[in-house]
């Protein structure tokens, strides 16, 4: 298992995040004044110097639920709330977006080229806040020098840590399936046609050599597919050419996104209580989270600044019905805390972790955007 691969993993997530979150406030008609708010401020947590600090410390990736964790505090750090199923939905549209992109690199360090077209398109939302922008700039230039030394078995590790992160994950999702590049079981399409790695040349040449390396014999063969030579390599530099199409916005035109759970995932179910289970994160995680959590800069709302509740489905009767339908095992509820349960845990993490409990108090409001997750808007 790869100690690189958590920055990679988070960034591509959050940058999933943030285009379906865009989607869903034009979709909302949220006002554009508040629809920017949401985005900066979430942009601006996402990239908090400290926060990326502690992100690029070689790490080993920790359980889905405490990631699932740091992105409810991240969804929520800003005026903007989203309920439960909205937040299962929101995060089963990144895993498997970014499951999809991970499986379909041509080469495994093309998983860094993915990353910079989510770079490029967060800096679409934050051109008129320079500030942010140039938090964002500070982690280009730091994955640049983090992963731009690294050798492609190095790159190669990174990619079966991903996958393995992925594992079992087979949420069907609808822009997949009326693209026809995932099944009906929730497993992605493999594609047989297109450019081949760039370096690579197109498969159906075997050549053979003697002991002195000279060419001694060529065989053609049929390969069944529809390949052709990489044009070019997609650019590792601040602005470029990435070349590479996968890690861009899909949401950019307006197409309705349903999720649902496969029977495969289902049958999962009983297995998956058992790493979502009370209390599933051990000591090393909690640390994990304090020192990710501690990173993250959290601007409350000015009293005078109303929230909003933003729904990721069609319509309230919709997401109710997610609510209601999904699998207990498989829905990730914010993780509560106690920081009672073990003397040894240093001042720093137990006020972390009082401030991550989930309260089941809601606001006094009569609108029913007030009925929303409890979040961790303290720290």
């Amino acid at each position: 298992m790869s100690l690189r691969t958590l920055p990679l993993l988070f960034l591509n997530l959050g940058g999933e995040m943030l285009y379906i979150l865009d989607q869903r406030l034009r979709a909302q008609n949220i006002p554009g004044d508040k629809a920017r708010k949401v985005l900066n401020d979430i942009i601006s947590t996402m990239f908090n110097r400290k926060f990326m600090e502690e992100l690029f410390k070689p790490q080993e990736l920790y359980s889905k639920k405490a990631l699932r964790t740091v992105y409810d505090r991240l969804a929520h750090a800003s005026i903007m709330r989203l309920n439960q199923a909205s937040m299962d939905k929101l995060y089963d549209l990144m895993t498997m977006a970014f499951k999809y992109q991970v499986l379909l690199c041509p080469r495994p360090k093309d998983v860094l080229l993915v990353t910079f077209n989510h770079l490029d398109a967060i800096k679409g939302f934050i051109r008129d806040s320079p500030t942010i922008l140039h938090q964002v700039d500070a982690t280009f230039r730091q994955l640049t020098e983090v992963y731009g030394v690294l050798s492609a078995g190095e790159f190669q590790l990174i990619r079966q840590t991903l996958l393995l992160f992925f594992q079992d994950l087979h949420i069907r999702v609808s822009i997949f399936l009326k693209d026809r590049v995932q099944n009906s079981n929730g497993r992605f399409v493999l594609p047989v046609s297109g450019p081949v790695p760039w370096g690579t040349e197109v498969p159906g040449l075997i050549r053979m050599f003697n002991h002195k390396g000279e060419e001694v014999k060529k065989t053609k063969f049929k390969h069944g597919g529809d390949y052709v030579t990489a044009p070019k390599e997609g650019s590792f530099e601040l602005s470029g050419d990435r070349v590479l199409k996968l890690g861009t916005n899909m949401y950019s035109v307006h197409r309705p996104v349903e999720t649902h759970m496969s029977g495969a995932s289902k049958s999962l179910a009983s297995q998956t209580q058992k790493s979502l289970a009370p209390n599933p994160l051990a000591k090393e995680e909690l640390n994990f989270l304090a020192r990710l959590m501690g990173g993250m800069e959290i601007k409350k709302p000015s009293g005078s600044e109303p929230g909003f509740r933003l729904n990721l489905f069609t319509t309230d009767e919709e997401e109710e019905h997610a609510a209601l339908s999904r699998p207990e095992e498989l829905s990730y509820e914010v993780i509560n805390m106690q920081a009672t349960q073990d003397q040894q845990r240093n001042e720093e993490l137990a006020r972390i972790m009082g401030e991550l409990e989930v309260t089941e108090q809601l606001r006094q409001s009569t609108s029913k955007g007030d009925d929303l997750l409890a979040m961790m808007d303290e720290l």
